[in-house]
């Protein structure tokens, strides 16, 4: 896959590893547009970086994610790479109920549901195009789930079995499926979760999973395991109760 010359859309893209990756897509010569819901980190983004293109979004309403393709459209820009990067994290506890699991943002709506419906609505489009790609970002969290995120852990699995489908589904296309599989990273998706939990490790850096993403894109490797997300992806498959265990601990 060229990393270059092309026109691509992160959801997501104005904080952590969206905005890393909309920096070295930047670099290497791309036009970038980034989406998101807070349009004072767009402003901020694009002070940053402003070479980018920003539109305001809230993924997880259906109807904006309609707006957001016709957008798109009527401004007859011709993606050809879809990133869908957005998402956030709950501690959820269940012996709460279900007043813990709807006190807060939807996680299925934006970690799942909009990946799904954006990919649906950009394939027709991205079919036409010489060489696409849709690029999903999922965790080392989808292989050994942590339990006190649990529906995190949930979507970021069913990411991994979405990317895995359409990857097979789309194999005789234009279009490649990327599948990112970040360990931590020091961002603030947990919304300070982790100093709650009394964790220590904040993290690799976005501009790592950046780095490692382009590396891959350029020869072609579809499953992006980064850092201690390989060993997750391992573990998963080799001793996955023992893996299990030493995480939840």
């Amino acid at each position: 896959m060229k990393i270059n010359g092309n026109t691509i859309l992160i959801t997501g893209g104005a904080t952590g590893i969206g905005f890393a990756l909309a920096e070295a897509f930047v670099k290497e010569d791309n036009e970038v547009i980034i989406c998101g819901r807070r349009e004072d980190k767009l402003r901020e983004a694009k002070s940053k970086l402003p070479q980018i293109h920003t539109k305001v979004c809230d993924l997880s309403k259906g109807k904006e994610r309609k707006a957001l393709y016709n957008w798109i459209k009527s401004n007859n820009i011709d993606i050809n790479i879809l990133v869908n990067n957005a998402g956030i994290q709950r501690m959820v506890d269940f012996k709460k109920g279900i007043f813990n699991l709807s006190d807060g943002e939807n996680e299925i709506e934006i970690n799942l549901t909009a990946p799904i419906h954006l990919s649906a609505y950009f394939i027709p489009d991205l079919l036409k195009q010489k060489e696409s790609a849709i690029i999903n970002v999922s965790s080392g969290l989808a292989f050994v789930p942590i339990a006190v995120l649990p529906i995190y852990c949930a979507t970021k699995a069913a990411m991994h079995s979405f990317s895995v489908s359409i990857r097979h589904q789309l194999k005789d296309t234009s279009i490649k499926v990327f599948e990112v599989i970040p360990p931590t990273v020091d961002t603030d998706l947990d919304k300070g979760a982790r100093d709650e939990r009394g964790q220590e490790d904040k993290g690799i850096p976005p501009s790592e999973v950046a780095k490692a993403t382009l590396k891959a894109l350029e020869n072609d490797e579809f499953e992006i395991a980064i850092g201690m997300a390989q060993n997750l992806r391992m573990g998963a498959r080799n001793n996955p109760e023992k893996i299990f265990q030493s995480i939840n601990q």
